[in-house]
């Protein structure tokens, strides 16, 4: 176990140390590991979010102030109309784009802020004003205006496998720049926030109270995640938190910058994950993908061909393993996007084409 470990810390220093770096520490002739190289490489790109702001506190409320005639009478002085709390706040934040001064973070750090400071490592404190926020991701854009600043470099999520080292850069409890370190311990984790896009990197490096919007980093200091959560029965880490993979929120940030907004379509169909009973019952190889429920009619799923019974398994050639896979490449798309479908009908390949189609907006009722 020593020397596997001695030899991991050999290679890291290999792949990590600048080639001007010198000799490092060591004990006898054997090098000891350090990730400091790269650590003092990528800090600068974290950042402090410290936000202030105000909250509506309803308190408990008799059910007759729901009712506006009621409301005029119980809202004077004395009633108990909705009141205003000012609150602060701190998470982190990421550098992405050091010459547009763009920094990524959680749209749940910044929620009903109405001012927003950024502190870089070198201590400067810095105005932020915001980009565009996008609750189902939970991922948020900033933008400052200064120079000097320093950018992270963007890895690839989609390469990441179980048992990879990462790196977790944060500021959790308002202890600035702190580093943790652990593996990817589980890939596509869903379930945490059923009503957004779901894709989690599950790390068991600490991840705390502050570290929201953080930089989950691999050995190469590439970032290829953003921490956002945590699952704890105190408030404090018990080995399992959960980052955004940076190809996602490379997307959302993408559509933030250009449009304030993500541009979200639909394809029109409702979905259950393929289970081994529906595998059987269909006469599949295998329980992947996302079996069609209903397909609405006039809707681009209908336009493109899709039925009910179809096993949808890839989108844009890009394997579909599970119904929220679906509606995470479907929600990443926008509105007039192609979607190259693959798909199991009878028991036969096939694929066909969608062009993702707006959200109907609703007629208000007179």
């Amino acid at each position: 176990m020593r020397a596997a470990f001695l030899a991991f810390g050999l290679c890291a220093l290999a792949l990590l140390a600048p080639a001007a770096a010198g000799v490092p520490p060591a004990v006898g002739d054997t090098p000891l590991p350090t990730l400091a190289p790269m650590i003092r490489k990528v800090s600068p790109a974290v950042v402090n979010v410290a936000t202030r702001g105000t909250v509506r506190d309803s308190g408990a409320q008799s059910p007759l102030l729901q009712d506006p005639f009621f409301r005029r009478f119980f809202e004077g002085p004395r009633g108990r109309a909705p009141r205003e709390h000012l609150f602060r706040s701190a998470g982190s934040g990421v550098i992405f784009d050091a010459r547009q001064g763009y920094i990524v973070t959680n749209a749940h750090v910044i929620q009903n802020a109405s001012e927003i400071t950024v502190t870089l490592q070198d201590g400067r404190d810095l105005k932020a004003e915001v980009v565009g926020s996008d609750q189902p991701s939970d991922v948020a854009v900033l933008k400052v205006s200064a120079g000097g600043l320093a950018q992270m470099p963007l890895g690839d999520s989609s390469h990441l496998e179980v048992g990879d080292f990462v790196v977790a850069i944060g500021n959790p409890f308002g202890l600035q720049h702190t580093v943790t370190s652990g593996i990817v311990s589980g890939l596509s984790r869903t379930g945490i926030n059923p009503d957004g896009y779901e894709d989690f990197i599950q790390t068991d490096a600490s991840i705390n109270p502050g570290n929201s919007g953080g930089a989950l980093v691999n050995l190469r200091g590439e970032l290829i995640g953003i921490n956002t959560e945590i699952i704890s029965s105190n408030g404090g880490n018990v080995g399992i938190g959960f980052a955004i993979p940076v190809n996602m929120a490379r997307t959302v940030t993408d559509q933030l910058i250009k449009y304030g907004a993500v541009k979200r379509g639909q394809l029109g169909v409702s979905m259950y994950t393929v289970t081994p009973d529906i595998a059987h019952s269909l006469g599949l190889t295998s329980a992947v993908g996302a079996l069609v429920s209903q397909v609405v009619e006039g809707s681009a799923a209908d336009k493109a061909g899709l039925r009910v019974g179809d096993v949808i398994t890839s989108v844009n050639s890009q394997p579909v393993k599970s119904n929220s896979e679906l509606r995470n490449a479907i929600g990443l798309l926008r509105v007039g996007d192609r979607m190259d479908i693959g798909l199991m009908r009878d028991g036969k390949p096939m694929q066909v084409t969608a062009v993702i189609a707006a959200v109907p907006t609703l007629k208000e009722v007179p």
